[in-house]
């Protein structure tokens, strides 16, 4: 029986340190303000909580798939460690199908480090999930509507390329979520891949990296002339953006607490495409992506209260996303 989605991005171990010797500085570079997480130089810093968790674009959105009742499978490539036990093992427990491939060497790993101003930094080892090729893809268990890509580099890019074109000819269609690397890489490299791709998630960041443009109709409609048939940006605390070739929507955020913005925008990405599955329409994938988004965000870590379908309706029912036409 084939899939709803299969997501195609990293599984990682993460582990959430919170301290309280952080600082929050800001420094002017390159002509702009950035705000940094800096901790005295030569000190031993008590560490008052730790915790861990399983994260990753392709194990985070696989599990939103998931608790909305849609049939999920992972795909990506983890160790043979401990930390690939604990991952298969989490994925398991969510009802995702796990299609990926183990391999001599570590899994990946994250730190997160001090939410401070409502924020993280993350440092990331990859370890073998940039050593996916497509050659050691079992093609009989790609049967699914959707491909949900997130990011991979190296060897893996690649092979979501590649996907991508296999889905192409099977009629299968295709979601992409890039981050920051890849959108550093330009349209020119990712240009193979968003021929192929029905529709693009990003940031406004990534946005403005990857198109060289300003101003959030400009940098949808350079998205769109990429390929994609939709193109969605997300504008953090404001809301997000979304152009299908003829119209552009905005939906806005309610004022919420925000404690931690860990997988905030997976869940938005896979929520919002969880919608087009769901209901057909732009309009309920911004409400079901705002939904989950503002749920993971007042709780800690990439996965805690993402919604089920049911919570999902309910919540948007009480309290629905302003939608505007742009």
């Amino acid at each position: 029986m084939p899939y709803d989605v299969i997501t195609v991005g990293s599984a990682t171990v993460d582990v959430f340190a919170y301290t309280e010797r952080a600082d929050l500085l800001k420094l002017r570079r390159n002509h702009k303000e950035q705000e940094f997480i800096a901790y005295p130089l030569g000190s031993k810093i008590l560490i008052n909580a730790l915790h861990f968790d399983i994260g990753g674009g392709g194990t985070n959105c696989a599990v939103a798939f998931a608790r909305l009742g849609l049939g999920t499978a992972y795909l990506g490539k983890i160790g043979n460690d401990n930390n690939a036990k604990h991952i298969i093992e989490a994925l398991k427990k969510e009802k995702v199908k796990f299609i990926g491939l183990q391999a001599e060497g570590p899994s990946p790993y994250s730190v997160i480090l001090d939410s401070t101003a409502r924020d993280r930094t993350i440092l990331t080892y990859k370890g073998v999930s940039d050593k996916l090729h497509f050659s050691e893809i079992d093609k009989n268990r790609l049967k699914t509507r959707w491909f949900y890509l997130s990011s991979l580099l190296g060897d893996s890019y690649r092979t979501l390329e590649r996907l991508a074109a296999y889905a192409r000819k099977r009629g299968i269609r295709v979601a992409f979520n890039p981050s920051m690397y890849l959108a550093r890489k330009g349209g020119g490299f990712l240009a193979k891949l968003l021929k192929n791709t029905d529709v693009i998630i990003l940031n406004t960041e990534e946005a403005g990296i990857l198109t060289g443009m300003q101003g959030f109709n400009a940098m949808l409609k350079a998205l769109y002339n990429m390929g994609p048939d939709i193109a969605v940006i997300t504008d953090g605390p404001k809301g997000a953006y979304c152009f299908d070739g003829a119209e552009t929507h905005f939906i806005k955020t309610h004022n919420i607490r925000v404690l931690e913005t860990t997988g905030a925008g997976d869940a938005f990405a896979s929520s919002f495409i969880a919608g087009l599955i769901i209901g057909g329409d732009i309009k309920t994938a911004l409400q079901m992506g705002l939904a989950n988004a503002e749920s993971l965000l007042t709780h800690y870590g990439a996965k805690n209260k993402l919604l089920t379908r049911q919570e999902m309706f309910r919540r948007i029912k009480a309290r629905p996303g302003k939608i505007t036409p742009l």
